[in-house]
């Protein structure tokens, strides 16, 4: 579990980013400035800073439930009911590194003029490598995308980046899907499938028709799809009904692979370019912590309300 994301204010009083927001990304965690607290109208520019304050004035601290990184972005998803679904996404304009906030909502609004990890690149400028022992090969000839020939070592249609392949596609029909479930041939091949950065399998068939086999149990071979993909959850196995339609959904996701790994490679906008911000900060005990504490002390306290600075004084003294 992630720790807590924390929002305080920036101690630098004349900086036109008032607030500093502390990322639970990997051990040290990731420390911005932001323009607000979060995007609730509009992107929210963020830069970077060099460190979380050791006395910082905490305005909000909420328990994280998932904190990843994905290329040039960070997937943030806090543990509240609302304005808990955010992304930190890390560009280039002008020249210079830029951080923005987003959330679904904001993203729709503005569209900036950088490059976000949604967009595809030019399916002019996509070329498919089709393995030499492909028999009846997908032409691509709908989608406008080239198509070269070559040995490849794993699956049957890929895309590469400086020379390093980056997506694949193992292209299935029904019959040879479960025949290769059953002699044990598939898990191999999701096996290396799950070695390369993005990979997939594609069957040209509709799922219904699994249980439709004629000289297979129908159940075991639904349950050889279900544990296959419990064991390699990163290579789904996509029923795409038709050649035509199977052939459409692989030049979708080669097209998106290559992008997200354009994305990873190039721009200079990395997650390494973000230096560590130290430890969490000790979360700051509640007022009922601390008139729990003064009553146990026999310190005379309110049943309600604020504390008196001298009862909040005594407890820091006590905790040191």
């Amino acid at each position: 579990m992630p720790d807590d994301f924390l929002v305080a204010r920036n101690p630098e009083q004349d900086s036109s980013l008032p607030y500093l927001v502390r990322i639970p990304l990997g051990a040290d965690g990731i420390v911005l400035k932001a323009r607000e607290t979060w995007p609730r109208t509009s992107k929210v520019y963020c830069h970077r800073a060099p460190e979380w304050p050791a006395d910082a004035e905490i305005v909000e601290r909420v328990p994280t439930r998932v904190c990843t990184s994905r290329g040039a972005a960070i997937d943030l998803v806090l543990d509240r009911g609302r304005e808990n679904r955010s992304q930190f996404v890390l560009a280039r304009a002008k020249g210079r590194q830029v951080i923005f906030w987003q959330t679904p909502r904001t993203a729709k609004q503005a569209r900036p003029n950088v490059r976000i990890p949604t967009a595809r690149p030019d399916p002019d400028e996509l070329e498919i490598l089709v393995d030499s022992y492909e028999r009846y090969a997908w032409k691509f000839s709908r989608q406008h995308a080239t198509t070269r020939t070559t040995p490849l070592s794993v699956g049957d249609y890929a895309v590469e980046l400086d020379g390093t392949v980056v997506a694949v596609v193992e292209r299935k029909s029904l019959q040879d899907l479960s025949s290769s479930l059953l002699n044990g041939k598939l898990r191999y091949a999701l096996a290396e499938l799950s070695g390369v950065r993005h990979g997939a399998v594609v069957v040209e068939d509709k799922y219904s028709h699994v249980f439709s086999l004629k000289h297979v149990r129908p159940a075991v071979v639904a349950d050889a799809i279900a544990e296959s993909q419990a064991r390699y959850p990163t290579v789904p196995i996509i029923f795409c009904e038709t050649r035509a339609l199977a052939q459409e959904w692989a030049f979708r996701f080669l097209t998106a692979a290559l992008h997200q790994a354009r994305l990873e490679a190039g721009a200079g906008a990395h997650l390494d370019d973000l230096e560590p911000a130290g430890p969490v900060p000790p979360r700051e005990p509640t007022t009922a912590e601390v008139r729990a504490w003064a009553l146990e002390q026999g310190l005379a306290v309110s049943d309600r309300g604020r504390l008196r600075p001298e009862v909040w004084e005594a407890f820091r003294a006590a905790a040191r």
